[in-house]
């Protein structure tokens, strides 16, 4: 049956421009569409009815344009650690301790119009050549200052937790999405073949609320997940088979799993899971060897380890996670996720109630640690190949949330992060709080005003040679991205 809008015609017969555009619409755009339809629906069918070859998902790739870095280690402080009594200096509070001011919060305390205001608890000096004023909680990072960009306007989507914690670690509020090491590996995979390449130490205390969400590969293959290591005991659980088990035993089981799989999943057609779950057996394979090795700090010098403290009690769980997180950057770990605090309540920075009993203990942790890694990052050269970022999900408030004590409510308005070392510019503060530290004022960036959690993302994926606005994965019938479907730019102040 012939189409009535579409008579036949001879080759060389004139056509109408109505013609012309339904022709078009089933050939030259058919061509594209199939292109498309490639790259998502179809890529897993496509590939095992051609044939091709496996690739590994790890392996390295190059970056979109020249990086500054090529390795990031996050030291989250999980509880959401107080600006205004930290790297936020704001003398204006100081003398309103105590009072009733008008002020709009939002935390977990609900929303107030006015509250007790709670001045800052610690003195505030100025260090090094930018005179950087800098909380007495932290006397030994306030020495590095001069190689440390401060965002002192970070504003994120959450004053509770649970989703705010997401949102830092994968972009969005609610779970499912890759987090942020996920991403990294997946664009530009791994320089190590015996080493994962995300890690995740956690705080002795536990881990954070969400859980393992916090490290999840979402909808990508969990090859791209965060691995927890453990800096004492076996680096990672349930790795080793049977102590009784032989090596070319060993061999033969995984390469009976592999089998197994391989015709598995090809007889689904899904050659993408297969890659990556045959790069997961041999991963573990390798990291039996090569993971003890890591973590084995026999080979440090006496003074490394007493720089990162780990002659003192209070030092010396987070001088070795730091101390750890140099090693695994030197051997190509392309992301380490640190966690100071874990559980609930005080075992974090979570100070609702006793801001000084709080941030003195876990500031007293954390201060000669973190300074000891810059300081040993810098003098090995890899300050200049490794982002470092230090900073929570959120920050707290000028005000108390309880009629009496000295502790803040949880602060998304505005807060603040730091980071230092590959692509960075050391020696700046940027965005500004307003003169309580209740909520950013400036700058207007992205259209928001501060810098949103999508632009600290930015920022980083740019560092690493990654545009954030192409760096996609195709699931769901979209191409998702880490930033979101809103253009990002990288806060452009802090970049070197």
């Amino acid at each position: 049956m012939t189409d009535s809008h579409a008579p036949h015609r001879g080759p060389f017969c004139r056509r109408t421009r109505r013609e012309f555009f339904w022709e078009a619409g089933a050939s030259f755009t058919g061509l594209a569409l199939a292109g498309l339809l490639d790259q998502g629906f179809f890529a897993r069918q496509a590939r095992a009815a051609t044939g091709l070859p496996f690739v590994n998902p790890l392996a390295a790739k190059p970056p979109m344009f020249a990086p500054q870095a090529k390795s990031v280690i996050f030291l989250f402080m999980y509880g959401g650690p107080s600006h205004v009594d930290t790297f936020d200096y704001k003398p204006a509070l100081y003398p309103l301790d105590g009072k009733t001011i008008k002020v709009k919060t939002k935390g977990r305390g609900g929303e107030r119009s006015e509250s007790r205001a709670v001045g800052p608890k610690w003195k505030f000096k100025q260090y090094g050549q930018c005179g950087k004023w800098v909380s007495d909680l932290f006397p030994h990072i306030a020495t590095h200052v001069d190689d440390i960009a401060f965002i002192h306007s970070m504003t994120a989507d959450s004053p509770i937790h649970g989703s705010a914690m997401l949102q830092m670690n994968s972009g969005k509020i609610q779970s499912g999405s890759p987090c942020l090491g996920s991403w990294i590996n997946y664009g530009l995979g791994s320089v190590n073949e015996n080493l994962p390449g995300f890690v995740i130490m956690l705080d002795p205390t536990g881990g954070p609320i969400s859980g393992a969400k916090n490290w999840s590969s979402g909808y990508m293959p969990a090859t791209y997940q965060g691995t927890i290591l453990r800096s004492k005991g076996a680096p990672i659980l349930d790795l080793a088979p049977p102590d009784d088990m032989p090596l070319d035993a060993q061999r033969t089981m995984l390469d009976g799993l592999r089998d197994a799989n391989t015709a598995h999943m090809l007889s689904r057609g899904d050659n993408t899971e297969l890659a990556a779950r045959i790069a997961s057996y041999e991963l573990a394979w390798k990291m039996q060897e090569h993971a003890p090795e890591a973590v084995d700090l026999a080979s440090e010098t006496a003074e490394t380890k007493a720089l990162y403290g780990l002659d003192h009690p209070r030092t010396a769980d987070f001088g070795r996670r730091c101390l750890l997180a140099r090693r695994l950057v030197e051997r190509g770990v392309r992301f380490v996720q640190l966690y100071s605090g874990g559980a609930h309540n005080d075992d974090n920075w979570d100070a609702h109630t006793d801001m000084v009993k709080n941030h003195s203990f876990h500031a007293g942790n954390t201060d000669q640690p973190v300074a000891a890694l810059l300081t040993d990052l810098k003098r090995s050269g890899l300050l200049d190949s490794t982002l470092v970022i230090w900073g929570g999900e959120f920050g707290r408030q000028p005000t108390a949330e309880y009629a009496e004590g000295t502790g803040r409510d949880h602060n998304s308005f505005g807060f603040t992060m730091w980071m230092a070392g590959g692509g960075i510019k050391g020696g700046v503060s940027v965005g500004e709080t307003d003169e309580l530290g209740a909520a950013a004022i400036t700058p207007v960036h992205d259209g928001r005003t501060g810098f949103h959690v999508k632009s600290l993302h930015a920022t980083v994926l740019h560092c690493l040679g990654l545009d954030p606005n192409r760096l996609s994965y195709f699931f769901g019938g979209l191409d998702q991205k880490l930033v979101g479907v809103e253009h990002a730019e990288p806060i452009k102040e802090i970049l070197a």
